[in-house]
């Protein structure tokens, strides 16, 4: 089946596909088996390198609360950085200049300086300005940071939303005598949320991953620092790396499959059943209102 942007393949271009299909499955195959036969030399897959993931300090030491500082720092950014990316989105979209205009400079100022910059910054802030203690401060930093970038981030995702839905709503709106808020909030915003979803979790599976940078240059204990501290007591680090790899890939399939069922949720919950009445069920309904407008003004 052809369409305007895909051709069918033909029986050349499907044998030249299985080829290709093939070829990288071989190279992908003696890819790993040179890393596991390198790993082997080094003896990075001993068992007692990885005996320490088989008993309970190392998660409850280490790992866990890694873990638990990943997904509060993660937690705060998304929580943040949602509220606030919508609003300025729908800033961009208003029809007074200077809140365009104010809108469009703070977007695009946070969207073009790199995430850790800005941690790096908050940090120094902090730590300057302000009576935040010192064990406090990473976690600040890095929220700061996820929260100024990403919430430009959405701000975009969210004005390109609304952009793509038909003109015909927001006429259809006013025509009805909805105000311009009114019409964002009841009538834009729901539908956009569908379509902005998939890159919206994209996003924050891009937060979880950032807070890492945080562990790194400032010290904040997530995951990937405290991998550091477990692969120093215990001298396992290609081990600790494939298994904090593990956990953060198990964390954003979890956030992506949820997200998956909630499109795929809003989506079902907006489709109309496609039940069509039949002249003898227009006619039965019919009947009844006007059986009902009888018997209550009989009544009356």
């Amino acid at each position: 089946m052809s369409s305007v942007l895909y051709d069918t393949p033909g029986p050349r271009a499907k044998r030249r596909n299985v080829l290709f299909s093939v070829v990288f499955t071989v190279l992908l195959a003696l890819l790993l088996w040179w890393v596991w036969q390198k790993m082997d030399d080094k003896d990075q897959l001993t068992s007692a390198l990885w005996k320490p993931f088989t008993e309970s300090e190392a998660w409850t030491t280490y790992l866990l609360p890694g873990l638990e500082n990943t997904l509060k720092a993660a937690a705060l950014s998304m929580v943040i950085a949602l509220p606030l990316g919508a609003v300025f989105g729908i800033a961009r979209l208003s029809e007074h200049r200077w809140v365009r205009a104010v809108s469009s400079t703070v977007v695009e100022f946070f969207r073009s300086i790199p995430v850790l910059l800005l941690m790096l910054f908050a940090n120094e802030f902090y730590a300057r300005s302000t009576d935040v203690t010192s064990e406090d401060r990473p976690l600040y930093a890095v929220v700061t940071g996820l929260v100024l970038y990403n919430a430009s981030v959405l701000a975009e995702v969210v004005r390109a939303g609304i952009l793509s839905l038909p003109r015909g709503q927001t006429e259809a709106a006013y025509a009805i005598g909805l105000r311009k808020g009114q019409t964002m909030t009841s009538i834009l915003l729901p539908q956009a949320v569908t379509a902005m979803l998939p890159a919206i979790v994209s996003q924050l599976v891009v937060i979880v991953k950032d807070t890492a940078l945080g562990g790194v240059m400032l010290g904040f204990p997530e995951l990937l620092n405290s991998r550091g501290t477990l692969a120093a007591n215990y001298a396992n680090v290609i081990p600790s790396f494939i298994v904090v790899a593990i956990m953060f890939i198990v964390l954003n399939f979890i956030l992506t499959s949820f997200a998956s069922w909630l499109e795929r949720y809003l989506r079902r919950s907006k489709r109309s059943t496609g039940a069509v009445l039949g002249v003898d069920k227009v006619d039965e309904l019919n009947a009844a209102e006007v059986g009902g407008g009888f018997g209550s003004g009989a009544s009356a």
